[in-house]
Order: structure tokens, then C-alpha cells, then sequence
């Protein structure tokens, strides 16, 4: 027979199809496939027609010579996948899947059966791994059929409750070694390991509007180890509140508002608290330069902060200011200006309510308890109170900045101010 003659049989299929036909179908099926048996169409229609029969036993055979007859074709796979399934031929269904996978490894509705496949055998993590690749590929439930998008809300289900699963097992099998170290010394462990399951959204980088210094770690919160005089800070913090208080008591024009836009600044996050007093700030050191009214006024505070080995770089560093938060405030998330510095924050004035974000990690402010982190992480700070909220702040080198970069960084910004060239903004 011709090629000719079996477009005639495949329409003949065809047209007794439309008339619901389905002896006449078959018919004019099997007289093509008898004709033509390596042809891959006429043996994937027959397939089908089987699959309608609700003879699965008879499709898989179809679609087995179909696919031997052209490998290549992806919805060949898919069907010989399916025909398998109605059979509970599981090892034959994943063969199949496994082949159309070898052809698109992004082939949807292959990642989709496979995870169901995966699911029923009870393959929890071979599930979840198929499943997390369908999540990446999904378009929105609103462009599903109705039938998978309800399926990708169970597969979710499933999938948030073999990550809590393994979340268990992992703090249970770690829980001692865990103990042992404390969690100081698996804070960066534990921020990969809430990543892995979940429970962390991002791992965050530097964003710096000025100048980034690369290779340095990116850590939200720098360990105290760094900062050996620390303690020394701590120990007069009650003294620096008490002067703190003083000056709150009678400002005079120490205090202003910590957020000043320059005229014309288009509307921004920062709009709110533009030229207000609800972010307020009493500088003692503003860009490398003494506000020596303020130091006078708070002996302790500028002896503290003169003890300590901050940055001196001439009308950029140090900067150190009393920062306030009325009430029902918050500072929207930002980032600073460079990398080669650690803010160090001083709680004085905390009542409850009171947080501080970096990254990923949310710590509250405890009074007289310092820390330091890197503010060009993504950061912000509320105070959800009826209270004020105080604390002190400044800055100091980044602890992972060797001498020597310290000083040729001095150097670089003394050439970048004489040569009238802005580097990227002041530290």
C-alpha cells in the first residue's frame, strides 16, 4: 500500500471518530497498523483509541512500537507514561518518564507525573525533588486547568511537610553537637541550614551606594570575638544613658531629625520622615568632624567612644549620634553606603515592642547589650511601642579590613576629596 492510502485510512479513523463511530474507528486503525506497522502516527492513534477502550494492555503495546519506531518523539513518552499507569505498571511508567526526561528535562507535564509517580511509591524525597522542579516551572494557578492547579496546591501541602520533616530529623540527629558548641559558633550553620528547609526566604548580599569592597564576608551580624572592647562599651552604658537623658531633657538644637532630603528630592520612602522628629539623632561625631558642644555636654560617652579604634577619615569618619525612635515608628529597609565599615548599635532606652532586622535574622534590642552588623545588608528597625526608644551608634573598620587596606583606604579617600572626584557617596 501507498502513502496515500494511509492518509486515506487515518482519515477514515478520523471522520468515524466524529461520528462516534468507534467499530469503524478501530477498523480503519488496525487495517493501517496492519499496513503500515512501524508507522509511528497510526500506531499512536491506535494507542488512543485503546486508552478510550479503557484497554490500557493494548495501548502500551501501541505506544511501545511507536516509540521504537520514533524515539525522539516527547508525546509518544507521555502516552506510553500513561498507559503504564492504568496497567499499575509503575517500573514501566517511570522508564517512560524517565525517557521523555532524557529528551526535555524541562518537560512539565514529564517533571509533574514523575512527582506524582515518586508520591504514590511513597519516594518522599525523589517526590519532593520532582515536585520543587513543576514549582520552578508552574506558570500561575490562574493559567492551569482547574484539575493541576488543585493538584499543585496538594503537591505544595506535601512538599512544606516533608521540609518540616526533614527539618525535625536534621535538629534531632544535630540537637547534642549543637548544645556543645552553642549558638554562637553555628549562627552561619543555622542560617544555611533554615534556608535549605524554608524557613529563610534569602540570603542577603552587600548593596552599597558607595564603594564595596569586594571579597569581604557579607555577614548580617558580625561575631563579638571581632570587637574585644565591647564590654569595656557596655559597662558604661548606663552612664551614657543618663547623659543621653540629660540632653533629651534640654536639647537645645542637639537634636534633629535624622532624615533631611535636600529640596526638590522626588517622593520616596523616606518622605514620612523627612525634616521629622520621630527619627531623631544628637550627633557627637558627624562625618569625621567633633560636635563638641554635645561631647562636652557627655564626658563618659566621649571618653568611651575616643577609646575605641574607629576609622579617621578626614569629613567621612567616624560618625557617632544618639539615636531616637518615637512611639509607633519605623525606619523603612535600606542599605548603607560601604562595606569597609561595622555599625555598632548601644540599646540605652528599649521598652518592649522594639526590633531590629538585618537580612535575614530579626533580633530584639536589649538595654546596655551591644552588637555590631553590616548596614549594607538590608535592614530596618520599628518601635512599636508608646514609648521612646534610644540607643547609641557608630561606627568602625569592618574587622575583616587587614592594616594595611585600612590605610590604603585613608589614602584613597584623601586623593578622591583632593581630586574633587566622588568615590560613591560618604561613609
Amino acid at each position: 500500500m501507498a502513502e496515500q492510502d494511509l492518509q486515506r485510512l487515518m482519515e477514515e479513523a478520523g471522520l468515524a471518530r466524529q461520528r462516534g463511530d468507534g467499530a469503524a474507528e478501530v477498523a480503519a486503525l488496525d487495517r493501517a497498523v496492519g499496513a503500515f506497522p512501524t508507522d509511528p502516527l497510526a500506531l499512536n492513534a491506535r494507542g488512543a483509541r485503546a486508552l478510550a477502550d479503557q484497554d490500557p494492555a493494548l495501548a502500551v503495546r501501541m505506544f511501545e512500537a511507536a516509540t521504537t519506531a520514533d524515539p525522539g518523539e516527547q508525546a509518544l513518552w507521555v502516552n506510553l507514561a500513561m498507559a503504564h499507569r492504568l496497567l499499575s505498571n509503575d517500573a514501566g511508567e517511570e522508564a517512560a518518564l524517565a525517557r521523555l526526561l532524557a529528551i526535555d528535562l524541562r518537560h512539565f507535564l514529564g517533571q509533574f507525573r514523575m512527582a506524582e509517580l515518586y508520591e504514590r511509591q511513597g519516594k518522599l524525597g525523589l517526590a519532593t525533588r520532582h515536585w520543587q522542579n513543576v514549582f520552578a516551572m508552574a506558570p500561575s494557578n490562574d493559567e492551569l486547568p482547574p484539575q493541576f492547579a488543585a493538584r499543585l496546591d496538594e503537591a505544595r501541602t506535601f512538599v512544606a511537610a516533608q521540609g518540616r520533616s526533614f527539618a525535625r530529623s536534621v535538629e534531632q540527629g544535630l540537637a547534642a553537637r549543637r548544645s556543645e558548641l552553642g549558638p554562637q559558633a553555628t549562627r552561619r550553620f543555622d542560617a544555611a541550614f533554615d534556608f535549605v528547609v524554608g524557613r529563610r526566604n534569602s540570603i542577603f548580599q552587600n548593596e552599597c551606594s558607595g564603594l564595596h569592597f569586594p571579597f569581604l564576608p557579607a555577614d548580617e551580624y558580625f561575631e563579638r570575638h571581632h570587637f574585644p572592647w565591647l564590654p569595656d562599651v557596655e559597662a558604661r552604658w548606663r552612664d551614657i544613658r543618663a547623659e543621653l537623658e540629660g540632653l533629651i531633657a534640654d536639647p537645645g538644637e542637639a537634636i534633629r531629625p535624622y532624615v533631611r532630603m535636600e529640596a526638590g528630592t522626588p517622593e520616596s520612602k523616606w518622605s514620612a520622615l523627612d525634616n521629622q522628629l520621630d527619627w531623631s539623632a544628637c550627633f557627637l561625631w558627624e562625618y569625621g568632624v567633633p560636635n563638641q558642644p554635645v561631647l562636652d555636654r557627655c564626658p563618659i560617652t566621649a571618653a568611651t567612644l575616643a577609646a575605641l579604634p574607629r576609622s579617621n577619615i578626614p569629613g567621612r569618619a567616624p560618625s557617632a549620634f544618639f539615636s531616637m525612635l518615637k512611639p509607633r515608628t519605623r525606619i523603612p529597609a535600606h542599605t548603607g553606603v560601604t562595606n569597609t565599615r561595622a555599625i555598632i548599635h548601644l540599646p540605652l532606652i528599649v521598652p518592649p515592642g522594639c526590633a531590629f532586622r538585618v537580612g535575614g535574622e530579626t533580633r530584639p534590642w536589649v538595654e546596655g547589650q551591644a552588637f555590631a552588623f553590616d548596614d549594607t545588608i538590608n535592614h530596618e528597625a520599628w518601635n512599636d511601642s508608646d514609648q521612646l526608644r534610644a540607643i547609641l551608634i557608630f561606627d568602625v573598620w569592618n574587622p575583616h579590613l587587614t592594616l594595611a587596606e585600612q590605610e590604603l583606604l585613608v589614602q584613597f579617600y584623601a586623593k578622591a576629596d583632593t581630586s574633587g572626584h566622588d568615590p560613591g557617596g560618604r561613609i
